[in-house]
């Protein structure tokens, strides 16, 4: 055990001048996907397309304007953008110790 800290993982501000190597931080750089705004911003615009395609309604003498297809194809270009979104952000952020995500 290094220092009087009590912790085993590396070095800490009393241990510099024992030479005691630095530890390495093994989180990525990336949050979670649950995390992040573009999640509640998915989750929102979803919610928003199917409270309209509820509430949005024809007439006795036309169709439903916007109806379930048309909300389950908008449902899917947001979970498309979303993947988009994420594959991004990781694909922009870099691992030092080479692992994959």
């Amino acid at each position: 055990m290094s220092g009087s800290s009590g912790w085993q993982g590396g070095r800490v501000a009393g241990d510099l001048a024992t030479g005691a190597p630095a530890a390495h931080r093994a989180d990525p750089e990336t949050k979670s996907s649950f995390k992040t705004t573009e999640f509640f911003v998915f989750l929102a615009a979803v919610a928003a397309v199917v409270v309209t395609a509820l509430m949005v309604s024809g007439d006795a003498n036309t169709a439903d304007p916007f109806n379930a297809e048309q909300a389950l194809r908008y449902v899917t270009f947001l979970a498309i953008g979303y993947m988009i979104s994420r594959g991004l952000a990781k694909a922009a952020s870099r691992r030092r110790d080479g692992a994959d995500r």
